[in-house]
């Protein structure tokens, strides 16, 4: 998938698809139109484009970084994505005025996909109805698409992200079509835990949206490998750092140097909420512990 961050650096194609939405979350209704909008670009014989924003024009936390939405993104065949950076400026451009001179006239789409539920322009005006009130003007076909309910709950970022922050992994991750992960870069830490035994990654995370603390068994994505481990997201209450949030992952039999590293750390399930321990040796005997549990876990999941 070619990433481009300026319309006018886009080259023209042919009467393309065109997918509109932020997708924070590329969840099950993103998922549905992605795929139609990419079986429809091949269908036609011309390129899927999606034009997405960055950061959320809502300004709300984001479920995923924008690297992290763009590498699931691409999974679904997606040709070519427009990041419109969302800026004040931008933020005050007309429905009108995005749809006739940024949409239709610079793209010349020959379909454009949209989520009922999704606004534009200034004030939030633009809607399906406004496009669907030109198609005959620029010559397009617009398909829209309702809501999906799962369990009588709508699947919407804006829900999966209130689980996410509860802790309701199992039923993020239903919503998501996979489990609840975030994209963070391994940066030095402390290293005690090394000293104590089970070296850990530190992790930055890419993006906002991070589990509660606790202690997780995890999957580790690693250059496109899949890794097992275990991961503590918390303040290391044992060593009286309550003020900074850590996510450290010990990855199962793994010694590599991986500092610099952009990892994917995919949340299975959640082992037990943070505590503080008498000791350091109190705090490395309920490691093992976890440890043993989480390879049993992951050996059965």
């Amino acid at each position: 998938m070619k990433t481009y961050y300026d319309i006018n650096a886009l080259k023209p194609y042919k009467r393309p698809v065109v997918v509109l939405g932020v997708f924070d979350g590329v969840h099950l209704a993103h998922a549905r139109i992605l795929r139609l909008a990419v079986k429809k670009a091949r269908q036609i014989g011309s390129k899927c484009i999606l034009l997405t924003f960055w950061p959320h024009p809502q300004k709300q936390e984001s479920i995923y970084s924008l690297e992290h939405r763009l590498k699931l993104i691409s999974g679904f065949g997606v040709d070519i994505c427009l990041v419109v950076r969302f800026t004040p400026a931008f933020a005050r451009m007309p429905a009108q005025v995005f749809a006739r001179k940024f949409l239709l006239e610079k793209l010349s789409p020959a379909y454009v996909f949209i989520g009922k539920n999704f606004t534009f322009g200034r004030g939030a005006k633009g809607d399906y109805k406004m496009l669907n009130s030109l198609c005959g003007d620029y010559d397009f076909k617009l398909k829209t698409f309702d809501v999906i309910k799962i369990k009588g709950r709508a699947v919407s970022s804006t829900y999966i992200r209130s689980l996410i922050k509860k802790g309701n992994l199992n039923d993020a991750a239903e919503l998501l079509g996979r489990p609840v992960s975030i994209l963070g870069t391994v940066v030095k830490g402390a290293s005690l835990a090394r000293r104590i035994g089970f070296p850990t990654a530190n992790i930055n995370p890419h993006h906002e949206v991070v589990p509660p603390t606790g202690v997780y068994a995890v999957e580790v994505v690693l250059n496109g490998k899949i890794l097992k481990g275990a991961c503590s997201i918390g303040t290391k209450p044992t060593l009286n750092t309550h003020k900074l949030q850590h996510i450290e992952v010990h990855i199962f039999d793994f010694k590599r140097d991986i500092y610099g590293k952009v990892l994917e750390i995919r949340f299975i399930r959640k082992i037990r909420e943070q505590k503080k321990f008498s000791s350091l040796p109190a705090l490395s005997k309920q490691i093992k512990k976890d440890i043993l549990f989480i390879r049993d876990f992951l050996s059965r999941h």
